[in-house]
């Protein structure tokens, strides 16, 4: 279908397209096939934002930019261990910050030219919003498609904080823009986003605190893996837990005064920081859409509602990525791409399974998970039908040749089969090591068995990954191990 232009009751001109895109990420994924195979196809692509999506523009691209080059200055620290006498002389922190937006910006510039000079798609740098169903005004057009996909990303939590928006503060979109290290920063937030950006402050020479309402440093981890991560990064900046904030205020010589009041006590803290970083999650970015004259359903927090095949209360209108609210990472927005492919463009009708989502911290030291944590597999199969391996790096040759210590590989297995229900890892290289896990649970089986009989490489890292599963037993004998090498949360937390 070619864009055609009609006349419709109140006078508006409008333009028919087959299909509407909001948001310039992961929902560009199959447009080049579509068009490939549908030439005469017409499509608009909208984006109120730089196109190329949250990830490449402010997100997980930008970021992973910054942390390489604190990973660098972390693992320079340890030459000591290794008889290698090695000083940092300088950190140009101005050079670290240009350098990720100068790569960012021909990224961007990439994109941006792609989607101008494709004659099939017409591309909207403008706000969308529903004036009714599968009908949209973007700027002074209105637009209508049978098809539509909402990508429309996700946007930071401000929470209401006292004196918060009068004191100025950062976010994980805005801090991207720095270009003068502050000799001291305070973060907002004990998750993933303050994990990162702590270890990145910090290695960068920020004195950091971190702030967290949950007791638990990184709650979304399993127990163990977040007091050993906590234990471990309060090396390098002060983390406090189970504290709200309750008021910013404004201190002398451009500084902010944060103070935190303790869950159960109430007993408040004081800190004073050069700056302010707020990463205390992510919300919807939909409420912009106005989804409800779309005739398009959203749950209690904004997050669009969709069904096991990703389409939303609208028939052929569909939502993935950040836009849903399921998991808000890159990779399940990509993932989710290739199931509305095939039930929006292909017309199959295939069920997204979540059961193994991976993610990854990229903090010092890495952590990454895939799959249930261990109290979710007990509750749903019982505790006698569940097992859990355990190795440590150290216990390995390669581990030993690291120094590293307490660092770890837990797998969480079914008996008689050894189907994989989870895993996680707190260490170097996490992220690379759990990949051979999370390839073998998007098999049929999704059995641990290639990983235990297959030949892995002596001496090699991923030789801890092949003992976790040659180490199963039941849940309460690994706590009783994990005691015994003082790894229990109680012994390090």
């Amino acid at each position: 279908m070619q864009t055609n232009t009609t006349l419709i009751l109140r006078g508006d001109l409008v333009k028919e397209y087959d299909l509407i895109v909001i948001g310039t990420g992961s929902g560009m994924n199959y447009v080049d096939s579509m068009i490939s195979t549908n030439p005469g196809m017409k499509i608009a692509v909208i984006d109120k934002d730089e196109p190329g999506g949250i990830c490449l523009t402010r997100g997980c691209i930008p970021s992973k930019l910054l942390l390489y080059p604190a990973e660098l200055v972390r693992e320079i620290g340890t030459a000591g261990k290794f008889g290698i006498d090695v000083q940092i002389k300088n950190i140009d922190f101005g050079y670290v910050m240009e350098r990720m937006r100068t790569l960012i910006s021909k990224e961007i510039k990439n994109v941006r030219e792609g989607l101008s000079g494709n004659p099939n798609l017409d591309y909207y740098h403008d706000v969308a919003e529903f004036v009714a169903p599968y009908t949209m005004k973007v700027g002074n057009e209105t637009i209508i498609s049978k098809m539509i996909f909402l990508c429309t990303g996700s946007k930071p939590i401000i929470p209401p904080i006292r004196g918060l928006e009068e004191s100025g503060y950062l976010t994980s979109d805005t801090v991207l823009k720095m270009t003068e290290l502050p000799s001291s920063i305070a973060i907002i937030g004990g998750g993933y986003i303050a994990a990162e950006y702590g270890h990145f402050f910090s290695a960068m020479g920020s004195r950091v605190t971190i702030i967290g309402r949950n007791p638990q440093f990184i709650p979304e981890e399993e127990p163990e893996i977040s007091a050993l991560a906590k234990r471990v990064m309060s090396g390098y900046m002060n983390i406090i837990t189970n504290h709200e904030v309750i008021e910013v205020q404004k201190a002398g010589n451009g500084k902010k005064k944060i103070i935190a009041q303790e869950k159960n006590s109430k007993k408040e803290i004081e800190i004073v920081a050069d700056e302010l970083l707020v990463a205390s999650g992510r919300g919807q970015n939909n409420d912009m859409l106005c989804p409800e004259k779309g005739n398009i359903d959203t749950d209690e927090n904004g997050w669009i509602s969709v069904n096991e095949y990703l389409e939303t209360s609208q028939p052929n209108i569909w939502a993935f990525g950040d836009a849903n609210g399921h998991h808000l990472f890159r990779h399940v927005a990509n993932y989710e791409s290739t199931f509305v492919y095939y039930n929006a463009v292909m017309k199959k009708k295939v069920k997204i399974d979540y059961y193994a989502v991976p993610h990854a911290v990229f903090s010092y030291p890495e952590i990454a998970g895939v799959g249930m944590k261990e109290k979710d597999a007990i509750e749903r199969y019982g505790e006698e039908n569940v097992l859990i391996g355990s190795e440590r790096y150290e216990d390995t040759a390669k581990g030993k040749a690291m120094d590293v210590k307490d660092y770890f590989v837990k797998v969480i297995v079914e008996p008689g089969t050894n189907r994989i229900l989870g895993a996680h890892i707190i260490g170097p290289h996490a992220s690379i090591l759990i990949q051979e896990i999370i390839n073998l649970m998007y098999t049929p089986e999704e059995r641990a068995d290639p990983i235990m009989a297959g030949m892995h490489i002596h001496p090699a890292l991923s030789e801890v990954v092949k003992k976790a599963f040659h180490s199963l037993m039941p849940p309460a004998h690994y706590h009783h191990v994990l005691g015994h090498m003082n790894l229990e949360p109680e012994s390090i937390s």
